[in-house]
């Protein structure tokens, strides 16, 4: 009997449950991974300011030229926060530049194109001309202009004025200039962009003298430095110099010194 028993309990077990009470069914489930978890929320982006990085290279576009041995008097319109270095424009990214012409003498354009290759030269900075734009060049100028100029810094407008359009321009101021300079964080000060205003009705008559072109483009020049960064000076052998002179039409050793200084500034992809 005891075998017949085990022999049949085998058969239950083999055979399947049955009914006997002790055998447990088992069901076999198919495997189930895990569901992933969600992907991060995409930040949104800042709407004050364009995508980082674009156009910025690995490396400064340009060198700048080697500054005057004996150096010269040059003054900067800002400084970062180690009180010495100059607030400059990034050196791995070009400056988009557009010119509204309207009111413009005659030959005035091609006098700010020539003075901007100038700058360029100096400063190892690479400009690049946009073309003409009917943006008009009022206070408070956004940086960030999106509707008009697309996911980029807004370029550097530089526009013929009237002192009624532009106050800053009466009297004899023949033209005004300045950049805007932005940062990230506790990261340096970075110009992006700035505007250039020149006076067409006090240039016009000096554009039509003899020597009047070459005292143009000296004007135009002198804003360009601003632009870039370089401020007004006491030594009147410079072309920073506040106050035009006819006799001094080129850089002089203390503008090409500072100008130098600030086509090394550092290149920021962050911004």
């Amino acid at each position: 009997m005891l075998v017949l028993l085990l022999a049949v309990l085998g058969a239950g077990v083999l055979g399947g449950p049955g009914g006997l009470p002790w055998a447990v069914q088992v069901t076999a489930q198919p495997d189930v991974l895990p569901e992933p978890p969600p992907p991060p929320p995409v930040p949104e982006k800042p709407r004050d300011r364009p995508t980082p990085g674009r156009e910025a290279a690995d490396v400064p576009l340009g060198v700048p030229q080697p500054p005057p041995p004996q150096g010269g008097t040059h003054a900067f319109t800002a400084l970062q926060a180690d009180g010495v270095t100059p607030v400059a424009y990034d050196p791995c990214r070009p400056i988009h530049y557009v010119v509204n012409g309207l009111g413009a003498p005659p030959g005035g354009e091609p006098l700010v194109h020539a003075a901007v290759a100038r700058i360029a030269e100096v400063t190892g900075l690479r400009f690049v001309h946009d073309g003409a734009s009917d943006e008009l060049l009022l206070p408070d100028r956004p940086v960030y202009q999106p509707e008009r100029y697309g996911d980029r810094w807004a370029p550097v407008l530089i526009a013929w004025q009237t002192e009624q359009e532009e106050p800053a321009l009466a009297g004899d101021v023949v033209g005004q200039a300045g950049s805007a300079g932005v940062s990230l964080g506790g990261g340096p000060t970075v110009y992006v962009t700035g505007t250039v205003a020149l006076d067409a009705p006090q240039i016009t008559p000096v554009l039509e003298r003899r020597s009047g072109r070459a005292v143009v483009e000296a004007i135009v020049l002198h804003e360009l430095g601003h632009l870039v960064g370089l401020a007004h000076v006491d030594d009147a052998t410079q072309l920073m110099y506040p106050e035009v002179q006819s006799e001094l039409t080129e850089l002089a050793t203390g503008d090409l010194t500072g100008l130098a200084r600030l086509g090394a500034g550092r290149c920021v992809p962050e911004l």
